[in-house]
C-alpha cells in the first residue's frame, strides 16, 4: 500500500480545535448574510411606503408647496431700492444774493469786522445801518409769507401726513401723528423771487468790486 495515497471516503471521526474554528466562523458569516439581506429587505419596503404616501398626497396640497417656494425666491430676488438722488443746488443765485446784501447794507463788511474793539454802542449803531439795508434788500427781491397762519404760543394740531419740511418738531416727540403742541415760530416761506438778471459774462464770484478812488 503506497504511504501517499489519501482514501477520499474516509470520514474523520474525531474533531480537533481547528473544525471547529473553521466551523464556527462559517456560521458567523452565514449569520451576517442574513442580517444584511433583511436589511436590504426592510429598507426597500420603507421606501416604497414612503413614496407611496407622497403620491397619495391631495392636489391643492402640492400647489400650496409650490406657491410657497415661488414667494421666497421672490423675496430674495427683490430689486434693491432707487438710490436718493440729491439735486446740487447752482451757487449763482446764492452769490447774487449775498451781493445785493453787501450792496445794501455793507452785510459782509458787518460780519468780517473785529468786533472785539468798539463798544456794544458802537456795535448797535452799525447794527441798526446794517438791519436797515438787509430789510431792504429782502424786501425788494422776495415776497415772503408766514407757514403758519396760527398765533405764535396757541396750541396746534399736525394731522398724519404733514409737511414734514415745513413743520420741524422739537421736545418730547414719541408715538405717531396727529401731534398736538404749542407753535414757537410760525415759519417763513418765499412765494415769489425777483432778482435781477445778470448781463452775459458777468462774474457772480464778485461779491463786491474793490473801489479805487481817482
Amino acid at each position: 500500500m503506497n504511504p501517499l495515497a489519501i482514501d477520499l471516503n474516509l470520514q474523520p471521526t474525531t474533531l480537533d480545535l481547528w473544525h471547529v474554528s473553521l466551523a464556527g466562523a462559517v456560521m458567523v458569516l452565514f449569520l451576517l448574510l442574513i442580517i444584511t439581506l433583511l436589511i436590504l429587505l426592510f429598507s426597500s419596503r420603507s421606501h416604497k411606503k414612503q413614496l407611496a404616501a407622497a403620491a397619495a398626497l391631495p392636489p391643492e396640497i402640492k400647489i400650496v408647496e409650490k406657491v410657497v417656494e415661488v414667494e421666497v425666491e421672490k423675496a430674495v430676488q427683490l430689486p434693491a431700492p432707487e438710490p436718493v438722488i440729491l439735486r446740487e443746488a447752482t451757487p449763482d443765485a446764492a452769490l447774487q444774493v449775498l451781493s445785493l446784501l453787501q450792496k445794501e447794507a455793507r452785510f459782509i463788511d458787518f460780519i468780517k469786522e473785529d468786533m472785539s474793539a468798539y463798544s456794544d454802542t458802537d456795535i448797535g449803531a452799525a447794527a441798526r445801518i446794517v438791519h436797515q439795508g438787509c430789510r431792504k434788500a429782502v424786501a425788494e427781491h422776495f415776497t415772503l409769507a408766514p407757514v403758519s397762519q396760527d398765533q405764535e404760543g396757541s396750541r396746534i394740531t399736525l394731522p398724519a401726513g404733514f409737511d414734514a419740511y415745513a413743520y420741524r418738531l422739537t421736545g418730547n416727540i414719541t408715538g405717531s401723528a396727529p401731534y398736538s403742541g404749542t407753535l414757537v415760530h410760525k415759519g417763513w416761506q418765499v412765494t415769489a423771487l425777483h432778482l435781477p438778471k445778470l448781463t452775459e459774462g458777468h462774474n457772480p464770484n464778485i461779491i463786491a468790486a474793490a473801489e479805487v478812488e481817482l
